[in-house]
């Protein structure tokens, strides 16, 4: 049985690949560029269904540029093992970019 979702905005959490194929659709098409990307840790402590959750959560929000210029802003949720491995997988494509 899963636990509780801490509150709303968890409950719309995506999964790795999700977030991956995000990046590709939004990130990976012609001439757009990465304006900014940034994460913060999180704690849901508690919510409207449950007093106590302890749950921590990291939060990322790309901003990317199209063609036009006009920057568009995606956000979205992991869970701390989602992250980690969202990390482990920019390492290697940073040693991949390294060898080129």
């Amino acid at each position: 049985m899963k636990a509780p979702l801490p509150h709303p905005a968890l409950a719309q959490r995506m999964q790795i690949r999700d977030c991956w194929a995000l990046i590709r659709r939004h990130l990976f098409k012609a001439r757009n560029t990465l304006v900014d990307f940034q994460w913060k840790l999180g704690m849901a402590v508690s919510s409207d269904t449950c007093r106590s959750l302890k749950y921590p959560y990291v939060a990322v929000m790309l901003k990317v540029a199209d063609h036009s210029g006009q920057v568009k802003t995606k956000c979205f949720e992991m869970t701390i093992p989602q992250f980690q491995n969202f990390y482990r997988q920019f390492k290697e494509i940073a040693a991949v970019i390294e060898t080129v």
